[in-house]
């Protein structure tokens, strides 16, 4: 089913199990006669998605109607001409139901049969349901029917319902046949609902109005009091009032649902294909509402815009905009951690990783400790206008180099919420445009944190300096906008990054693993190694800054201290995993690969036979993004700092602290394993480029690594180290 989805759609991807409701005014024509037309061309679209994989079940209306033309006709032929001059008396619901029951079920047999497909037929009544039994001896059977790939054609047993006006009884569990197709939805753990209509979609006026236009997304909140629905259905119980309930109903309990035209051809088909038509109902639709009938390029652009005004403010304005987002975090803080909540819930329902949802949530102190990075930030000496240069080129003619905005960033990341607070206000310490992509186990937490952050842009910037994109989709029609965003950077997986690199002509800033090394040397302090090894390993294992393969001295196999080591990772719960060597020195499980990310709990030991072997492994198996030696040799150390082609090198101190807020860079953007513009955390002067005013000279920028001498310190939470970020002299 290759097609082009729109944005709001992509879920559509992923659908395996969906109802079809077919209504009366679709399956009868408006003399009541049926529509045979129609109903051989629905038919044939469930046997395209029978023969597709997809699991198909029907709700279908309509017995009534060809029980009352059944019944008129047989009441017609035998009639005296004097019956015919009396009032002829409406008909029995009940007995047209009775009648048309079998009439309505023999045409789907046939017209099934024709196209080599089984249906079969299940009528229920409201007071079914009522019973537990029902309903699991119910889901029981669909189930054997879907595995058999029979069709289930469901119908409410008009011909023995026990209510006489089912929109009054309020105690009802279903009213109709489209609310009957919304609790199945729910029931049956449904994938999608269709429900098939004599129109469109919904409006938002009369729909034989020319000035109506369908509204592709419900947003309850901005649609629910503007519409005027109609009078019921002209031959059905429902219409369309009884529609939009049944689809709030299930797509609230997570079914999402597409009112649709029946009339229209393929109109099912395009659905799955994702197209917009008909309209949605979706549990999420209100996060998409902000990017509604916005494109890449607008959202773009408009950033750009934006970041022109912000650069044209004072430093202290830029400065007072970052404290005003601080202040507006921790003032909305409990409504972050709700949605932050609510997130972590469902990835834990989902059944997504641990390291995951380590990832996603926002911790307690968290929201304080993003407020006081922006603050350091704020700060900060202004990273704009800077003059890195100054150069006489002759009298009177002075040519210098300053620091500027690179223009419009798009960021694509996963999982971690705090990681948009981060990059947001970098963005706007640096002057930049920014584009948000969060991964969807994170959107509750985004939009909340999105809408925190701008709502304390001022007016004479606008909100649109920071877009939130909300749908997959609209990631592969940024990638191609190299004429207007100047810089991605992914924080992701490896897979992401790689994807993304694959994907566009815009530079790409980031690193696809961080599979980080300690290397303790024979000469080393082990209880200073052990410190570090366990820091770098459970402070934070799902951080791309904490170590992955341990790699130890030959000499150090059977000495005491390494065994101590060793026991102090089991005992927190390290799941520990052997190169070759140590596999088989050890008996320890051995590892599937040495460059591998785990992210959780578990490392991979090796030994290794001296500091340039040591070097070697990491060259050959690393991720260039940081490594440390433990060692009390100073040669040796030195030798692996100058020789370790790394973004950032150590020498006895944690992998943890490869960190832009403890590298006093305020926070971070990302990481950068790469040699070209930055490398290692990315902070503000990353986010810069630099121009020449009076003449314009094209140079080349150096890259550089990060080297951090130390005696043993450790992150441990932060709890004692003081950063005193000191700028020293140049030696």
């Amino acid at each position: 089913m290759a097609s082009t989805a729109d944005r709001t759609r992509s879920f559509m991807k992923d659908v395996k199990r969906v109802i079809i409701k077919v209504g009366t005014a679709v399956v009868t024509r408006h003399d009541g006669r049926l529509a045979l037309g129609r109903l051989g061309a629905l038919c044939e679209q469930v046997k395209e998605l029978n023969t597709l994989g997809y699991e198909v079940i029907m709700v279908t209306s309509g017995a009534v109607g060809v029980g009352r033309q059944r019944l008129k006709y047989r009441k017609l032929i035998h009639s005296s001409f004097a019956d015919l001059q009396k009032t002829q008396m409406e008909l029995d619901g009940k007995a047209c139901a009775a009648v048309g029951q079998s009439g309505l079920m023999a045409l789907y047999e046939m017209l099934f049969t024709q196209l080599d497909v089984s249906s079969s037929q299940l009528l229920v009544t409201d007071s079914d349901f009522e019973n537990p039994n029902f309903r699991e001896r119910l889901r029981d059977t669909v189930e054997s029917l879907i595995d058999l790939k029979v069709i289930p054609v469901f119908n409410e047993n008009d011909a023995i319902s026990t209510r006489k006006a089912p929109y009054e009884d309020s105690s009802g569990i279903f009213w109709d046949n489209d609310s009957l197709a919304g609790l199945l939805a729910i029931e049956l753990k449904a994938d999608l609902l269709v429900l098939l209509s004599d129109v469109d979609g919904l409006y938002n006026g009369p729909p034989s109005d020319a000035q109506s236009k369908i509204i592709h997304t419900y947003i309850k909140e901005k649609h629910h009091n503007e519409i005027t629905f109609g009078d019921k259905s002209r031959v059905g119980r429902g219409g369309m009032t009884a529609k939009v309930k049944a689809a709030i109903v299930a797509s609230t309990s997570g079914t999402p649902v597409v009112i649709t035209s029946g009339f229209a051809s393929q109109s099912i088909i395009n659905v799955l294909r994702g197209e917009k038509i008909g309209t949605l109902f979706h549990k999420d639709a209100s996060f998409w509402e902000p990017s509604k009938d916005v494109t890449a390029r607008e959202m773009a652009v408009a950033a750009r815009e934006s970041s022109r005004r912000l650069q044209n403010l004072s430093s202290d304005e830029r400065k007072k905009i970052l404290l005003d987002v601080a202040d507006a975090l921790e003032a909305n803080e409990g409504l972050i951690r709700t949605e932050n909540e609510a997130d972590v819930a469902a990835a834990q329902d989902a059944g997504y990783d641990k390291s995951l949802v380590a990832r996603l949530t926002l911790k307690p102190g968290k929201i304080a400790s993003l407020a006081k990075s922006i603050r350091t930030l704020a700060n900060m000496e202004d990273p704009i206008n800077q003059i890195h240069k100054r150069v006489e080129v002759a009298e009177n003619l002075v040519l210098e180099k300053t620091s500027c905005p690179l223009g419009v960033l798009l960021i694509v990341f996963e999982s971690r919420p705090d990681a948009l607070v981060q990059i947001a206000s970098l963005a706007i310490r640096s002057g930049n445009g920014l584009l948000l992509k969060g991964g969807k186990e994170a959107m509750r937490s985004n939009a909340m944190l999105h809408k925190v952050i701008t709502g304390a842009i001022p007016d004479n910037v606008g909100e649109k300096l920071i877009g939130l994109v909300t749908s997959r989709d609209e990631i592969a029609d940024l990638l191609k906008l190299d004429d207007v965003i100047d810089l991605v950077i992914p924080r992701g997986s490896n897979k992401l990054v790689s994807q993304i690199k694959e994907s566009t002509k815009i530079p790409v800033l980031g690193h696809a693993d961080g599979v980080c090394h300690v290397y303790i040397d024979k000469s080393a302090d082990m209880d200073m190694a052990k410190r570090i090894v366990m820091d770098a390993k459970i402070d934070y294992p799902a951080a791309c800054n904490a170590m992955e393969t341990l790699l130890v001295h030959k000499d150090l196999m059977n000495v005491p201290g390494f065994d101590d080591i060793l026991l102090a990772l089991k005992t927190e719960g390290v799941s520990v995993f052997g190169g070759p060597i140590a596999h088989d020195v050890l008996g320890i499980p051995k590892a599937a690969s040495f460059h591998h990310e785990y992210s959780a709990m578990a490392c991979t030991v090796e030994f290794v036979d001296d500091v340039q072997a040591a070097i070697d492994h990491i060259h050959r198996y690393g991720s260039a993004h940081t490594d440390c030696i433990v060692s009390t040799d100073d040669k040796v150390a030195e030798t692996f700092l100058l020789r370790v082609d790394s973004a950032a090198v150590f020498h006895n101190a944690s992998t943890r602290f490869s960190d832009g807020a403890r590298f006093g860079l305020g926070t971070e953007v990302g990481v950068s394993t790469g040699r070209i513009h930055a490398r290692g955390p990315v902070g503000v002067e990353g986010l810069l480029t630099t121009r020449w005013y009076v003449i314009i000279i094209i140079g080349t920028q150096e890259s550089y690594m990060w080297i951090l001498r130390g005696n043993g310190q450790v992150v441990d939470g932060d709890k004692d180290v003081v950063y005193t970020h000191k700028v020293l002299p140049l030696q």
